[in-house]
């Protein structure tokens, strides 16, 4: 009883997903019909003028995401190593507690803080860079690599203690000190893991909204001259998320082309997202099992 029970309900939850990737592709046609793959490519975006591309949009995510991964992966993956390697037992869930207690607070708050405070002290950091404002691309990095930060340590924690104890103390006993254990037995053993931890963090930054909207600056087309380029880091931008968070959604609703262009970058983020978080999951999973 209890197996039909997981299998039904395993069941609807897939039908449910399936259901919904469907409706939003099937809503997003027109947008695709109109454009054609440019919509994904295309770097300008004027509904009234009914263009529409998305790549501005997907490389402002690519970037706040990515240099949230850059800030967030050394202080995660460091915590992880404290707590799970070093750290000893009675206080190692003390902390891991603490650290997962970020992961509680509600986005909005995080991007009211990000207004509040980090905003003011982005645009003192890069006066030198003369900014237009606080809202940039850099901030909202900051921004996400907190929020992102107890997915990170805590998934890095589960892989290093993976790693079998008896293995530590044979590494021991041939000599070798607590960093060397580290640096040599944990780390190698707990690589797939930890890579793991990376990606779903960065699967749970392309997802964010709220806290984004509120500190990025939402500028539309803002593609750079080099893909290379770090200026676009100290300027306003749009991601995915904040596009579809913003009161354009609203503005699109009755109209076909631009209802479908603004579903259409949900499809796309659904997709982006899934194949990250599935392939985290995969080496999770994979991790574990060896």
């Amino acid at each position: 009883m209890t197996r039909i029970a997981i299998w039904f309900f395993s069941g609807v939850t897939v039908l449910t997903v399936l259901a919904m990737a469907l409706l939003l592709l099937m809503q997003s046609l027109p947008v695709w019909q109109h454009e054609g793959f440019s919509f994904a490519t295309g770097a300008k975006w004027f509904y009234r003028q009914q263009e529409f591309g998305a790549a501005s949009m997907i490389y402002g995510t690519l970037v706040v995401s990515i240099g949230a991964l850059v800030l967030a992966t050394p202080v995660g993956i460091g915590a992880a190593i404290f707590t799970a390697e070093f750290l000893p037992a009675r206080f190692r869930l003390m902390v891991k507690l603490t650290i997962e207690l970020l992961a509680g607070v509600p986005s909005v708050v995080y991007g009211l803080l990000g207004i509040l405070m980090l905003r003011n002290w982005i645009y003192e950091l890069l006066a030198p860079f003369d900014p237009l404002s606080g809202d940039t691309l850099f901030t909202a990095a900051v921004l996400l690599a907190l929020m992102i930060l107890p997915t990170i340590m805590t998934l890095s924690d589960d892989a290093l203690r993976s790693v079998p104890a008896t293995q530590r103390h044979a590494a021991r006993g041939l000599g070798l000190n607590g960093t060397e254990v580290v640096l040599h037995v944990s780390l190698p053993q707990a690589s797939r893991g930890l890579f793991a931890a990376v990606l779903l963090g960065l699967g749970r930054a392309m997802g964010e909204t709220i806290a984004v909207f509120l500190v990025i600056g939402r500028q539309d087309n803002q593609w750079p001259q080099s893909l290379f380029s770090l200026q676009p880091l100290i300027e306003s931008g749009q991601t995915l998320t904040s596009k579809l968070g913003s009161s354009e959604t609203n503005i699109a609703y009755g109209n076909p082309l631009h209802w479908g262009a603004m579903v259409g970058l949900g499809v796309i983020l659904l997709v982006i997202v899934t194949l990250i978080t599935w392939f985290g999951a995969y080496l999770q999973r994979s991790d574990h099992a060896s």
